[in-house]
């Protein structure tokens, strides 16, 4: 029987990039599989696909539960949750960029599980391992067995066949063999891992509950618990987490840091930190940024809910021109409330967003986003704001071009399905049909985060291949597929 499929968070679309997952632990509380549940519904926005929990009892053991769906329809039942005791929990909330992507098994919703000589361990992974392809047709051929098509479970096989002594040992040596990008959250019977790879390309951060630890994809999902906020992860870091405190070493060659700069566009919640920076505030800076860069007489900054909001702020508070509200979004979307019919899919965007026509009417309008993929949400909006007789339609983009597909824990559609990477800004321009188009800079988007001199050509600060064509880890298995990486220029 196939599995169910359930609608990602624009059910209508798939116009926008997806993170790849969220990923929760804690340790040393009682009841870790609430926290480990409050933790994933904070961290919902980076994967609505599917959710898993594990923990941990001295006296029970190990236990899981998985799910397809939303946190809260999952894991607030209490005869879920007392299946889940113990003072120790990781969770996972899934978008699959790996795997039977939109197919879903309910054998590839994370954490995994293993059991070893020393005993069992649970793992949840953030991001996408590049060599996955060639680690796993190895491992088939040395005897192991694989029950998903997620190509996080090549880190619990690796693991099997370590010689290491200790279960943190196996991992470390485990993780030398990935390729490409990996936030982990892992545990044992009596310890919290958390692992960033070398390049720090996904964020993992550390807080503090009471008498316990936590690690969380966000420091969002701290704030829901009331866990203080401790620090990030470092590049390249493994803490290992138990009665005793926090141990950290890094067993990864050091290289300079490449962490994804769309979690400051768009991933990333507006009210987590980032690199010691609001989420927020750096996409009001994107905005001023934006201002600047590209002005355009209009008499309205509005966003395109909601992920355009800060951006659009910057802008208004920039070039001084008003900011409203003229496109309203139905707040209880969540799943399709009716069957989708061709004649409801037809209504598109309309289900998910409304114009403010008594606003909008005879009005130059300037509409900020965050992105644009494909192109076929952006279209639809300027289409409903004509519609309801504006005067001229102007966008502006809170991110360069996204020309390239990310390899690293981000689905992004084939390269040439990537409207920036078939035309100039102008033929995207016209093929939207508004009056003018911008995306902010590369350098306008580095000075926006911090970079105050821009990007370094010749050693980016961020990993931002889906703008440069600039790959920090070589994706082997794509290159094994035929896909061609940027010529040298």
């Amino acid at each position: 029987m196939p599995a169910p499929r359930f609608p990602i968070a624009h059910p209508f679309d798939d116009d926008k990039l997806r993170e790849e997952c969220g990923i929760f632990g804690v340790i040393g509380v009682q009841d870790a599989a609430s926290f480990v549940a409050l933790g994933l519904h904070a961290l919902q926005h980076r994967g609505q696909e599917a959710g898993g929990i594990v923990t941990h009892d001295p006296e029970q053991g190990f236990n899981s539960a998985r799910r397809f769906g939303y946190v809260r329809d999952n894991f607030t039942s209490q005869s879920v949750m007392e299946t889940l005791p113990g003072p120790l929990g990781i969770g996972h909330v899934r978008y699959s960029t790996a795997g039977s992507k939109g197919q879903t098994q309910i054998r590839d919703v994370q954490p995994f599980f293993g059991e070893f000589a020393m005993g069992g361990a649970a793992i949840a992974h953030n991001g996408n391992i590049t060599n996955a392809n060639a680690l796993r047709r190895e491992l088939i051929e040395r005897g192991s067995i694989f029950q998903s098509s997620s190509d996080s479970e090549c880190i619990i096989h690796l693991m099997a066949r370590s010689l290491q002594r200790t279960i943190p040992e196996r991992m470390e040596d485990a993780l030398r063999r990935v390729e490409g990008a990996f936030s982990v959250v892992a545990m044992t019977r009596t310890k919290l891992i958390g692992v960033r790879d070398p390049l720090g390309v996904r964020p993992l951060v550390l807080g503090k509950i009471g008498d316990g630890w936590c690690l969380s994809s966000e420091t969002c999902a701290l704030d829901i618990i009331g866990a203080e906020f401790i620090r990030e992860i470092e590049p390249g870091e493994m803490v290992v987490i138990n009665d005793g405190g926090v141990e950290s070493h890094f067993p990864f060659r050091s290289q300079p840091s490449k962490f994804c700069i769309f979690e400051h566009v768009y991933f990333s919640r507006p009210d987590s930190i980032l690199g010691g920076r609001s989420v927020y505030e750096t996409r009001e800076a994107i905005g001023r940024e934006l201002a600047k860069e590209s002005p355009v007489e209009a008499d309205l900054v509005c966003p395109v809910p909601d992920s355009g909001t800060p951006a659009a702020i910057g802008f208004s508070l920039e070039s001084g021109i008003p900011y409203a509200m003229g496109i309203i979004r139905n707040q209880y979307m969540g799943r399709t409330f009716i069957e989708p019919t061709e004649q409801i899919r037809n209504m598109g965007v309309r289900l998910k967003l409304n114009v403010n026509r008594a606003l909008i009417r005879g009005k130059r309008v300037i509409l900020v986003d965050d992105s644009v993929v494909r192109g076929t949400t952006s279209r639809k909006i300027k289409d409903m704001i004509l519609d309801a007789g504006a005067k001229e339609v102007h966008f502006r983009i809170a991110s360069p071009p996204t020309a390239w597909p990310c390899f690293y824990g981000v689905d992004t559609p084939e390269r040439e399905k990537l409207l920036a990477a078939t035309m100039t800004e102008d033929e995207m321009r016209t093929h939207l049909g508004v009056d003018s188009l911008k995306f902010i800079s590369l350098n306008g988007l580095y000075r926006a985060v911090g970079e105050t001199n821009g990007r370094d050509s010749a050693c980016p600060q961020y990993c931002d291949a889906c703008f440069s064509g600039e790959y920090p880890v070589r994706p082997s298995d794509m290159i094994e597929k035929g896909f061609s990486l940027k010529a040298a220029e």
